[in-house]
C-alpha cells in the first residue's frame, strides 16, 4: 500500500509539470482535415455540451455561499371564533380573515468546510469533463489519422497497378507482334491476357475499397477526397522513457484516471463532513395582523435568530458510505496502476514496429531495385524472343510485391507513430 502512494504521488507530480507538446507533424492537408472533423462529427458537439454542463453545475455549487431570500404571503379565514365572554360582551383574540407577508433571508454562518469541499469537487467534475474532451479528440484525431494514410496507402496501391499494368500491356504488344510473325503461339498470348485481367480486376478491388474509404471520411469530416499524400510523419524519435514521461503528462485517459481518484478523495471528505454540526442565521421582516388589542389591523414585525445542529446518530450509514467511497478510493488507485502497466507494454509495442518498419523500408530499397533491374532483363529477353510469357509474369510479379511491400511498410511505419503519439497524448496538430 506504502508504495502504491508512492506512485500515485508520483504520477500526480508529473502530472502538474506539464509542458507544450503541440508538433507540426502532418501536413496541411491532413491538419485540415483533423481541425475539420472537430466542427463536422457529431460526438465532439455532444463533449462540448457536457463540459459546458459541469461548468454550469459548477457555477451553481459557489452560488450557495449567498443567502436565500423568499418573499412570503398568506390569507386564512378561521372559525371557530377564538373569543372569550365577559359579562355580556366578548373579547376576540384572533381575527377571523388572517393576512400576513414577509421577507424571509437564510445564511449559513458555519458550516465546517462543507461549501468549500463541495466548490472542489464540482472543480474536479469540470476538471473530467474537459479530459474526456481531450480524450476524444485524441482518438477521433487517431482514427482520422489512420484513415487518411489508409486512402494514401489505397491510392498509392492504385498507382502501382497502373505501373504493372503499363508493363504488362507492353509485354503483350511484343507478343502479338510475335504471334503475327509465328515466333510465339497463341498460348502466350492468351497466357498474357489472363494476367493482365488478372491485375485489372485487383485494380478494381483497390478502387472499391478507396471509394468505402472516402465514405468513412465524409462521415467522419464531410470531406470526400483528398490530394495525393506521402506515407510519412515528422515525428521525433523517442525513447521508451522519453515516451512514458510525455504519456504520464499528457495522456488523457492517465488524467481521467487521476480525476477520479481526486473525486474519490473528494466524496470521502465531504461524507465525513456530514459528522460536523451546523451553525446557520434566519431572519424574517413583514406585516400580519392578529396582534392584541387591534387584531384585526395589520402590524409591522420582524424577527432574527441563530440556529445550531448537530447529526446526534443515524444508526451508522455514515460510517457505512465512508467505508465504501474509501474501498472505491483504493479501486480507483488500483486502476491507474494497472493503466500504467498496460501503457508501459503499449509504448513499448509502438517502439519495437516502429523500429521494425523503418528497418523493413530500408531492405525493400534493395529489393526494388533487384526486382526493377530482373524486369527490365525479362523485357529485353521478350524482344529478342528469348524469354517466355512465364517468365515475364514471374519478373512483373516480383517488381509489384516488391514495390507492395515497401509501401506496406511505409504504412505501417505511420500506423506505429500515429499509435504512440496516441499512447503518449500528444496533439498531432498545434
Amino acid at each position: 500500500m506504502y508504495m502504491k502512494k508512492i506512485l500515485i504521488t508520483t504520477i500526480v507530480i508529473f502530472f502538474f509539470a506539464q509542458v507544450s507538446n503541440g508538433q507540426n507533424l502532418v501536413n496541411t492537408e491532413l491538419k485540415t482535415l483533423l481541425q475539420k472533423s472537430l466542427t463536422y462529427f457529431p460526438k465532439v458537439k455532444e463533449v462540448e455540451q457536457t463540459v459546458q454542463l459541469a461548468e454550469n453545475k459548477l457555477k451553481l455549487t459557489e452560488l450557495n455561499k449567498y443567502p436565500d431570500f423568499t418573499i412570503d404571503a398568506s390569507y386564512a379565514y378561521v372559525r371557530p371564533k377564538i373569543e372569550v365572554a365577559f359579562g355580556e360582551n366578548s373579547f376576540q383574540f384572533a381575527p377571523l380573515h388572517n393576512v400576513s407577508a414577509a421577507v424571509n433571508g437564510t445564511y449559513a454562518l458555519i458550516d465546517f468546510g462543507r461549501l468549500k469541499a463541495n466548490i472542489e469537487k464540482s472543480k474536479l467534475e469540470v476538471q473530467v469533463a474537459h479530459h474526456v474532451a481531450a480524450q476524444l479528440q485524441n482518438s477521433l484525431f487517431t482514427q482520422i489519422s489512420q484513415l487518411y494514410y489508409q486512402i494514401v496507402y489505397a491510392q498509392k496501391a492504385i498507382q502501382i497497378q497502373d505501373q504493372v499494368l503499363a508493363l504488362y500491356n507492353e509485354n503483350k504488344k511484343v507478343i502479338d507482334a510475335q504471334l503475327l510473325n509465328g515466333s510465339a503461339i497463341q498460348f502466350d498470348a492468351l497466357t498474357i491476357q489472363s494476367k493482365i485481367d488478372n491485375e485489372i480486376n485487383r485494380k478494381i478491388d483497390l478502387e472499391t475499397n478507396l471509394k468505402k474509404l472516402l465514405n468513412l471520411l465524409k462521415y467522419a469530416t464531410g470531406v470526400d477526397s483528398i490530394k495525393q499524400g506521402e506515407l510519412s510523419l515528422s515525428m521525433k524519435v523517442y525513447t521508451f522513457e522519453e515516451a512514458l514521461q510525455v504519456a504520464m503528462n499528457h495522456n488523457p485517459t492517465l488524467a481521467i484516471a487521476r480525476d477520479k481518484i481526486n473525486i474519490a478523495k473528494s466524496d470521502v471528505a465531504i461524507s465525513k463532513l456530514t459528522e460536523k454540526p451546523f451553525i446557520g442565521a434566519k431572519a424574517t421582516m413583514g406585516s400580519r395582523n392578529g396582534y392584541l388589542p387591534s387584531i384585526n389591523e395589520p402590524r409591522f414585525n420582524y424577527s432574527a435568530g441563530i440556529g445550531f445542529s448537530v447529526p446526534l446518530f443515524n444508526g451508522g450509514k455514515t460510517k457505512q458510505l465512508i467505508k465504501i467511497q474509501e474501498k472505491g478510493l483504493d479501486l480507483s488507485e488500483t486502476n491507474i496502476a494497472v493503466l500504467l502497466h498496460d501503457t508501459e507494454k503499449d509504448i513499448q509495442a509502438a517502439l519495437i514496429d516502429i523500429n521494425s518498419s523503418q528497418t523493413r523500408i530500408i531492405n525493400a530499397n534493395s529489393q526494388i531495385e533487384q526486382a526493377a533491374l530482373a524486369q527490365k532483363l525479362s523485357s529485353s529477353k521478350l524482344k529478342n524472343g528469348t524469354a517466355t510469357p512465364i517468365e515475364i509474369s514471374s519478373t512483373n510479379t516480383d517488381y509489384q510485391k516488391a514495390l507492395l511491400n515497401q509501401l506496406q511498410y511505409q504504412y505501417q511505419l505511420c500506423n506505429a507513430q500515429i499509435e504512440l503519439l496516441k499512447i503518449m497524448g500528444v496533439d498531432i496538430i498545434d
